[in-house]
This record gives C-alpha cells, structure tokens and sequence, in this order.
C-alpha cells in the first residue's frame, strides 16, 4: 500500500489544492497570511468583519492540515514501526484508530500507521464536497464578482439580468452591510 506520507514506496510531500485566485477562500487566505505576518496571533485567529465563519473555519481547517502534514513529514524517517509501535502521547496516553469502515473497533497501531490513517481520514473529509463546497463557493464568487462588476458599470441592461434578479438584489443587499 503506498501511503500519504510516504511509508510506502515514495517519500513525497502530498499537500492539498490550492485555492483557486479570485476566491474567496483565497481572499480570506491572504487575509491570514497578512494577519500572521504581523507576529499577532491573537488577531490572526479572529474571523474579519463581515465575512462568513463557515469560510474562515474551512481555509484554515485546510491551512492547517498542510502545516501539520509538513511536520509529520520531517519525523516520518525517525518514526518508522519499528520505533515508534504505539501512538502515544508519553506514557499514559496511548491512542487507538477507529474509523468505522476498516477499523470497526479502537486498534491499537504503529504511530505511522495511525498517522498516515487520521491524515487520509482528515483528507477524505477536506475533499468532500458538502462539506467543503469549493466549486459551488468559487462558481457564486465568481458569479457576484461578475454581477457587481457589470451592475458598477451599468453594462448589461437590467431585464437582461431578470432570470437572477432575485439572487442579485440579495448581492447588492448584502454589500450595502459591509
């Protein structure tokens, strides 16, 4: 089995996507990036004003996920089976895998292994759609990039737009509150 982090055949660095440019998960991305830099983390973990929880929480569930999957890569050598059998955090704690698919009951694993199963679990979750709808969230940024545009620059004649318009007095409604 070649696994996520390497411990089969390939030792190589899978991170997730990125987002898209134009998004708002890239937007709000940059956002973080910006915030961090200013050595505040304080203010770097607050949701900005006016944006959508949901959205902050999936970028940085997804920020995260490639950090600490960056992390586990620099001790993947030193951790093999061999010398790391359990997944432990120091003597009295010892975790168990249970996924309720492969490992119907908690199994006891080999750090790597539980590893390699929690981060393909994590990425599993990341790619599903419903619950991280990145096409339908990139196709309505797109779509509201576009109507404010044409609506800022009074291109398209308004029963043009009528098929939407209810979505579009709902945009415009909702830029008047930021």
């Amino acid at each position: 089995m070649s696994s996520f982090f390497g411990l089969g055949k390939t030792r190589t660095f899978k991170p997730r996507r990125d987002v898209p440019e134009g998004t708002k998960q890239y937007q709000l991305r940059k956002y973080a990036e910006a915030t961090l830099g200013s050595g505040n983390l304080r203010l770097a973990v607050k949701l900005p004003e006016g944006e959508d929880l949901n959205e902050w929480l999936a970028v940085h569930a997804v920020d995260f996920f490639n950090h600490l999957n960056m992390l586990y890569g620099t001790v993947t050598e030193f951790c093999t089976a061999q010398e790391c059998p359990i997944m432990s955090a120091g003597p009295r704690y010892e975790y168990l895998w249970e996924d309720g698919v492969k490992y119907r009951r908690p199994t006891k694993l080999p750090a790597p292994e539980y590893v390699d199963a929690l981060m393909n679990w994590a990425q599993n979750i990341l790619d599903d759609e419903t619950m991280f709808p990145n096409k339908i969230a990139h196709l309505n940024t797109s779509y509201r990039h576009f109507f404010l545009f044409i609506n800022e620059f009074d291109l398209v004649d308004k029963k043009e737009l009528a098929p939407l318009d209810e979505l579009n007095v709902a945009i415009l409604a909702e830029e008047k509150t930021r």
